[in-house]
């Protein structure tokens, strides 16, 4: 690897092994996993936010672009994530105040974001995405399904207009946040990647 790729790799692994902590309500589990090692390095992260009353804010988001830039983007955006999030709006509120904060720097990359309010107690879950791929949920008996979550524009671009929908979650559920590494294939639909992904990570 070429010494900015090395850096911007080393920045990228530190960050996302560093999340914040969820309630011990909620099992977590994350992994960060190249492509190969001529791959470049991109903006993929993920965060949990720990909110009152028992709930956990999950988030996982794509910063467009690849390279050192992108990891120093996406470093910039957890950090303010985590400011705004810590005010304990709903996620599609979240969305919209780190919409118009990142807007207001023109050098700043767009990103993709998906935000999950889980709460454990009441077996609920309220997502919101800025552009971001459907999250994903597996009963116990390993059957996966999408969920339907209305999807705005990503982050950086000012325009605003998300909303958050409501899930049943239940203690036997698992869900996957993700991103686009996991599931594109050269070639081929996405919505043929993402029916193919529920079979394999089942």
């Amino acid at each position: 690897l070429a010494a900015t790729e090395r850096v911007a790799l080393n920045l990228q692994r530190a960050l996302v092994a560093d999340p914040g902590r969820p309630h011990p309500n909620l099992l977590i589990a994350g992994r960060y996993l190249p492509v190969g090692p001529s791959a470049l390095v991109g903006g993929d992260w993920f965060e949990t936010v720990r909110l009152h009353f028992g709930r956990t804010l999950l988030v996982v988001g794509d910063v467009m672009g690849h390279g050192l830039d992108a990891a120093v983007d996406m470093n910039a955006y957890r950090s303010t994530l985590r400011e705004v999030a810590s005010t304990e709006l709903a996620p599609h509120r979240v969305l919209r105040q780190l919409d118009a904060l990142v807007a207001e720097d023109a050098a700043r990359r767009p990103a993709t974001c998906l935000l999950a309010r889980v709460d454990p107690a009441r077996g609920t879950a309220l997502f919101a995405s800025a552009g971001h791929l459907p999250p994903a949920v597996f009963a116990a008996d390993g059957t996966g399904r999408l969920l339907d979550v209305p999807v705005g524009p990503p982050l950086g671009t000012g325009l605003g207009g998300y909303e958050s929908a409501a899930h049943p979650l239940t203690h036997e559920e698992t869900l996957v946040l993700y991103t686009d590494g996991l599931v594109e294939r050269r070639g081929e639909d996405i919505d043929d990647s993402l029916a193919l992904s529920l079979i394999h990570i089942s």
